[in-house]
């Protein structure tokens, strides 16, 4: 059974109960972070996993605002697939390298077109 996926609208967040809203407008930062640590499900990310999570978002929105499937993003910039998914799904970190050749598709893509088609 697959699940249902329904994007969140910031200009119509879901509803907050009023004594939800009353806890969140009390909670201090130390109980939110006491909060983290006391639950086994979700204990707050690394400083690793949280930069891991930034590059891959980068790559991400990268590829998004190309209009292209990860397939397609890896073959025309000659990524190995795997590769990709790892970074985007912050399950590796990119290297210095890959880093580089991101920033250059982000601030030249044209010029990367046309040395990839030769």
């Amino acid at each position: 059974m697959s699940k249902a996926r329904f994007p969140l609208d910031p200009a119509n967040p879901p509803p907050i109960s009023e004594e939800t809203g009353a806890r969140m407008a009390t909670i201090t930062p130390e109980e939110i972070e006491q909060n983290a640590l006391d639950d086994p499900d979700n204990p707050p990310w690394t400083d690793e996993e949280l930069d891991r999570g930034v590059a891959g978002r980068r790559v991400r929105l990268l590829r998004q605002s190309l209009g292209l499937s990860q397939p397609e993003f890896a073959g025309r910039y000659r990524i190995n697939l795997a590769r990709l998914r790892d970074i985007e799904q912050g399950r590796t970190m990119p290297d210095s390298a890959f880093l580089a050749y991101i920033t250059v598709i982000e601030k030249e893509r044209e010029a990367v077109d046309r040395a990839l088609a030769g």
